[in-house]
């Protein structure tokens, strides 16, 4: 089966620190603020889009950034706050998928292909998630959305602050084209230069490179520069919580009373199911069966068997064996959800990487 095109939106909060900071004391608002560096030989952790009118970022000395602005404002960080703001962003993120990486406390991909929501438009969600944000904790994010990782996180910054911008697939190669090297997330400030001593300024320039040309100048960098000035970037979002099962369900606008319509939606959730068994590469013993009534009742039936489900045929037999258990047309059935869980032991490493 052809695997879907990924739908992968990038979220990051705008001056999250101080977005915090100016949250909790409103008279900060409108101010320029940065967070950190209040001695004479300190540091600016974080600055304010206020304070950045002035010229002033992260790791610019206090002294230099007092010197430019009299007026600024300085706060010490509170890391125990901003921690408790990034929970609550993560559980509105969850209400769409656990496919989650965290790149900081105030950024992250999220791979919204298979979705909790069923919701088809990646850009839908992102605007979503931005809305839910601004109205259920009071501070502002930029979204990305793009079908691989590299280009999501390219266009959050394109309307960056308070914005959102789409990278479609049909849009990437050409987008990447005219994209100066030094945007180019992976590549650092040495290798920028090394790429323009050799000429290469913009993405259409890597183009002239062949892959063993670009792995001889860049090393295990250099296949990657590669696909990406072709738009191709196929690393999947790496989630750092342990996957307790899959699951596909569907709602419907009037209830099921027929054992035709019940089994017509069983095929098409199962067939949901499989996708999304599938994109992940995790397959479980144990299949449990949803079902929610016109009076709200649930029920659930569950088989674990001794192997674990890994072809859409052992699927089926399986989703067969549990829809012959009972007759469960006894009252109308206004929701259908088919869960897979049971998977083999992961170990978890204690230290995570990231790849940006």
């Amino acid at each position: 089966m052809e695997q879907e095109i990924r739908k992968i939106i990038h979220i990051d909060m705008d001056a999250f620190y101080v977005s915090v900071e100016q949250l909790d004391n409103p008279e900060l608002k409108g101010k320029p603020v940065v967070v950190g560096g209040n001695s004479r030989r300190g540091v600016i952790a974080a600055a304010g889009y206020e304070a950045r009118k002035f010229g002033i970022r992260s790791a610019m000395p206090s002294a230099k950034a007092y010197r430019i602005c009299p007026a600024l404002i300085f706060v010490n960080p509170r890391f125990d706050r901003y921690k408790e703001v990034s929970s609550q962003i993560h559980e509105i993120f969850h209400r769409y998928t656990d496919e989650i990486e965290p790149l900081a406390l105030d950024e992250a991909f999220l791979d919204v292909t298979y979705n909790k929501q069923e919701i088809k438009s990646a850009t839908i969600i992102a605007n979503q998630i931005r809305e839910a944000i601004r109205e259920e904790i009071g501070i502002t994010c930029s979204a990305g959305i793009s079908y691989s990782k590299f280009f999501a996180k390219i266009a959050t910054e394109v309307k960056k602050p308070d914005g959102y911008f789409t990278i479609t697939p049909e849009e990437g190669s050409e987008f990447v084209k005219e994209l100066a090297i030094e945007k180019f997330f992976g590549v650092g400030q040495v290798t920028a230069d090394k790429m323009k001593k050799l000429g290469i300024h913009f993405g259409k320039d890597l183009l002239s490179y062949s892959k063993p040309e670009l792995s001889k100048l860049f090393g295990k960098s250099g296949p990657f520069y590669y696909d990406i000035s072709r738009g191709i970037d196929n690393r999947p979002v790496k989630s750092n919580r342990i996957r307790k099962s899959i699951g596909a369900e569907r709602t419907f606008s009037s209830n099921i009373i027929d054992k035709n319509t019940f089994d017509e939606n069983l095929r098409e959730i199962t067939e949901m199911l499989w996708k999304r068994t599938l994109s992940v590469q995790k397959f479980g013993k144990t299949l449990t069966l949803k079902l929610k009534y016109e009076d709200f009742q649930t029920k659930t039936r569950s088989i674990t068997k001794s192997f674990e489900i890994r072809t859409r045929r052992q699927l089926d037999k399986v989703v067969e064996e549990i829809k012959n258990q009972e007759d469960y047309l006894n009252n109308g059935i206004r929701l259908v959800g088919l869960q897979m869980s049971g998977f083999p032991e992961e170990k978890v490493n204690g230290q995570l990487t990231f790849e940006f």
